[in-house]
């Protein structure tokens, strides 16, 4: 199983250079590896069926109890087949829909990464490694979308969807350590199986609001939705992959995950139940208004996105069954839709729904597909989404407290949906043939083999039900309800409350669709929405944001050194302080001074150095007064039994002492000295970091936590390391790497000194 979640970054290092050996063959080729990958998961299903979980483990860090465990059961199974299964048509498309382009090898580069990195998601054990895989689906994702790099605007969707995901997912990682602690363990299955240790625990609601943040962002839940239309600056491919089945559904992921452990109390009802509900109907809406056929594919999968949250939030067997079912009949039909609107645009040259008319006669094969495929994203019998619908409005009926909200939002919802639909399937392929940038023709067999493939299932799905999508979406309830149910796929289930909302949202769809241009004119009127929209509101955050960076740099690193260390010192010592009094109440314990008279002298001589340092106007006075405190430090090191560092400090004041008597005495006196309040404002601060460093020294001799490591090295320091110079022994084989790499550090700068001077020298020379 590792090697199976790792393979893909394997096969990433290989995948330029077998494109260029292999050409337009090269999508085909590296298509075997999800495909294999599809087989090998499948192979699960028997026994994730009888076993309900299989926990595979691989031990990485265990001193920080973080591992490589696999957990593979319904839920885990069933992202699995859906990542390796679209995924191997992903790649196939790829090599049609990128022909002949340049960055076509680094794309499958990023696209294994990025394959890879949601396996390793969806399939870790460990909460520390789930974290680690779902940054980097973040970052390869902003490098998919970001693809065509030398687009503006490419880049800039690119960085809005990583800092949002980003941002989402530092709460997260806060939530993910609050559930291993109150936990007692980082391990999912140990998690999950801990019953109401966390609903019962004082830190539930900080919990489950950090891990929401986090899954929100990724899954594009209200207000934070304006991000994943705008990643329609990917290439057809990357959009299809990440909306169908993989990024944008790790937040859905990690919440039907979690629901076993977060799920059951009013605060998950509420907050998934209504943010779920709002960025379904939000998407829809937007869907409703939008003529690019990608960005109507894309607020519709705002709409799906919104609906699994909704469905896990309100958390009912029914819930969880429709929710489980709709994940599998939306990626089915999203993942076609997707590849067809490439297919379209790819042989048309235009995304402009409005623009196209005519195609069915020159794209019977696209046509029929797109019919299928819309067919199930209008939730019509006898697709499969028709079932997924069906369950969905019994789950909301029957939604505990806000049943008639999510209800009536469900139902507006569906209408807007089945009439974009029906804008999708129609809208391009009947009328007048129209005009378009390209000759248009039917698409490769490479850039039709998924849509046709995934369609087909929608259809198989819908007519057999239960046969084949049963024990994959059964054992996936099972994972997210937390207790085994019986799951039964039907098509019809007679004359009922949710056939009579279909029947509604169908009709209302038939209407919207007839009157589309006339809703679209009246929406285009409506520009408050782009207004002051929440992408608004991130627009102005990266504004302010840029604001106070500018502003900081002006006040904080402009360029002065005085400013630099009055800052750093006066932020560690109030924050010294507080720690001091507030937190640790303030542990002095003197006891008794033991010293004698000439370590008194040395000491004052070292006061009386830098207090003369600090005051004199004369740079070689500064600078001499100075190397008496240096030289006085290395003698009271002599006095306390270490010569070594004793020998080192003599060294390092001497040569710095001549050094910067070199460089001083050719320059002038001062100019200008500090004004008096300046001297006294610098006198506090340097006396505030002198008081704060006494305090820490006698609380620190005053307490003792944990027995002095020295006695310990003391005692080894003859009989392991053959050494009686304690210093040494702990330098050179104690601390053996540590000091390895302050040699590295030492002959890094040597050589950059040797450059400077030599570089130096031969400008002199020429």
């Amino acid at each position: 199983m590792l090697i199976a979640v790792l393979s893909g970054f394997i096969l990433a290092a290989f995948a330029p250079w077998l494109t260029r050996a292999f050409g337009d063959k090269a999508g085909w080729l590296l298509a075997i590896l999800p495909a294999s990958l599809f087989v090998y998961f499948a192979s699960f299903i028997p026994a994730v069926s009888e076993q309900g979980a299989v926990v595979l483990e691989y031990s990485w860090i265990p001193g920080l109890d973080i591992s490589l465990n696999m957990l593979v059961d319904g839920l885990s199974l069933l992202f699995a087949l859906l990542i390796s299964g679209i995924g191997t048509f992903i790649i196939t498309y790829a090599g049609g829909y990128l022909r002949g382009h340049e960055y076509l090898p680094r794309f499958y580069g990023i696209m294994f990464s990025f394959m890879a990195a949601m396996l390793g998601l969806v399939l870790s054990n460990n909460l520390i490694t789930l974290f680690v895989f779902w940054e980097l689906t973040s970052i390869t994702s902003f490098l998919l979308i970001g693809f065509n790099h030398e687009d503006k605007q490419a880049r800039w969707c690119a960085l809005q969807g990583l800092l949002v995901t980003v941002a989402g997912g530092l709460a997260l990682l806060a939530g993910l350590v609050m559930i291993g602690i109150t936990a007692g363990s980082f391990e999912l299955s140990e998690v999950l199986a801990g019953g109401d240790v966390l609903r019962d625990n004082p830190l539930y609601t900080a919990i489950v609001l950090l891990v929401l943040a986090g899954c929100f962002t990724k899954s594009a839940q209200v207000p934070f939705h304006f991000w994943l239309p705008n990643a329609m600056a990917a290439p057809t491919p990357v959009s299809a992959f990440l909306h169908s089945a993989t990024m944008v559904k790790a937040g859905v992921y990690l919440m039907a995950r979690l629901n076993p452990g977060l799920g059951g109390t009013d605060l998950w009802l509420y907050l998934l139940g209504i943010v779920g509900a709002l960025t379904m109907f939000t998407g829809s809406f937007m869907a409703l208004r939008s003529t690019g056929i990608k960005a109507i594919l894309a607020y519709t999968t705002i709409m799906a996105l919104g609906t699994l949250t909704m469905l896990i939030g309100i958390g009912t067997e029914a819930a969880i069954i429709a929710a489980m079912t709709f994940l599998l009949a939306h990626a089915l039909y999203k993942a076609a839709l997707f590849m067809l609107a490439g297919a379209v645009d790819h042989e048309t040259g235009t995304k402009n729904i409005l623009k196209l008319g005519g195609l069915r006669g020159l794209m019977p094969i696209t046509f029929l597909a797109a019919c299928v495929a819309a067919l199930s994203l209008a939730g019509l019998p006898p697709l499969f989404g028709f079932i997924a619908k069906e369950l969905m409005f019994e789950a909301t009926i029957g939604a505990p407290g806000i049943a008639f909200f999510v209800s009536l939002l469900a139902l507006a919802s569906a209408m807007m949906i089945a009439a974009m639909a029906a804008v999708f399937a129609i809208r391009p392929f009947t009328g007048e043939l129209k005009e378009t940038p390209k000759t248009p023709h039917e698409a490769p067999p490479s850039m039709l083999a998924g849509p046709v493939v995934l369609a087909s299932l929608s259809l198989i799905f819908g007519l057999l039900g239960f046969i084949p999508a049963g024990a994959v979406v059964g054992s996936a309830v099972q994972a997210v309800y937390g207790s085994p149910l019986e799951v039964e796929l039907y098509l019809w289930h007679g004359f009922n409350l949710p056939l009579l909302l279909s029947v509604l949202a169908i009709v209302g769809g038939v209407v919207l669709f007839l009157r589309w241009e006339q809703v679209l004119d009246t929406f285009s009127r409506m520009t408050f929405i782009d207004r002051f929209g929440p992408e608004r509101g991130y627009e102005k955050s990266m504004d302010g944001l840029t604001w106070l960076a500018a502003w900081q740099t002006r006040t904080l690193q402009n360029g002065y050194l005085r400013t630099y260390l009055s800052v750093t010192v006066l932020t560690t010592v109030v924050l010294t302080l507080w720690a001091y009094f507030v937190r640790a109440g303030a542990p002095v314990h003197i006891g008794d001074l033991d010293f004698t008279f000439y370590e008194l002298a040395v000491a004052g001589l070292v006061v009386v150095g830098a207090i003369v340092a600090s005051v004199t106007s004369s740079r070689l006075g500064a600078v001499a007064t100075l190397g008496m405190v240096g030289f006085g430090v290395a003698l009271i090191y002599v006095l306390f039994s270490a010569p070594d560092l004793g020998i080192t400090q003599i060294m390092v004041e001497t040569l710095t002492v001549i050094l910067l008597v070199l460089v001083l005495y050719r320059l002038p006196g001062f100019l200008k000295l500090s004004s008096p309040a300046a001297r006294v404002r610098d006198a506090a601060i340097a006396g505030s970091l002198g008081v704060t460093m006494t305090l820490l020294i006698l609380a620190v001799n005053g307490v003792t936590v944990v027995e002095p490591i020295s006695d310990q090295l003391t005692a080894w320091s003859y009989p392991e390391a053959h050494g009686r110079n304690i210093v040494n022994v702990i330098l050179v084989d104690f601390r053996a790497l540590d000091t390895l790499g302050e040699l590295f550090v030492v002959g890094l700068a040597g050589i950059g000194v040797y450059a400077m001077i030599r570089l130096r020298a031969e400008d002199k020379g020429q």
